[in-house]
């Protein structure tokens, strides 16, 4: 009976991660979906959505947190940024005291765009939404939140440079 209640869970948690899969796909295919209606690349777009987002929420972007978030080198969203201002999406601005820290704004007319193109989206998630207890989305914040912490660390922990033991395959000693 333990196995089978066991069992049960580990293909419950399966079939959470698929539909977690699942909708990590359609949150990139919406991604790809804005760029192409912005005419930008998806990695632009990728990097307007984040600028913007960090600015309701509050807490601005620097450049390299940018590259932290999209997964860019520093010259390469150098680049990226460069061509965003030209293009009137963002702007870099010195409003911190300390005048070499620059910070990421988008352009008045993404957040509009990005309203536009995702509202009927919000809309609708929102009244998929509402049909769940306060209570029961609290618990899935934190679920979801410790997912995101535990994806987190093993990302930063996988970015250092691997440990190869002597011998071993691909530690280039024969």
């Amino acid at each position: 009976m333990e196995e089978a209640v066991r069992d049960g869970v580990a293909q419950r948690r399966e079939r959470l991660m698929e539909s977690l899969r699942v909708y990590g796909g359609h949150y990139t295919e919406f991604g790809r979906r804005f760029a192409a209606w912005l005419g930008l690349h998806s990695t632009d777009a990728t990097a307007v959505l984040e600028i913007a987002a960090a600015e309701e929420r509050g807490t601005p972007l620097s450049p390299a947190r940018l590259s932290e978030r999209i997964s860019l080198s520093t010259g390469a969203t150098t680049a990226l940024l460069n061509r965003l201002e030209v293009a009137g999406h963002i702007t870099r601005a010195r409003e911190h005291s300390d005048r070499r820290v620059v910070t990421l704004r988008s352009g008045g007319h993404i957040q509009e765009r990005a309203d536009e193109f995702f509202g009927p989206l919000a809309h609708r998630m929102d009244i998929a939404m509402s049909h769940y207890p306060p209570r029961l989305l609290e618990q899935f914040e934190a679920f979801l939140a410790d997912l995101n912490g535990t994806m987190e660390t093993h990302l930063k922990e996988e970015s250092a440079p691997p440990q190869h033991s002597p011998g071993a395959p691909g530690s280039g000693t024969r």
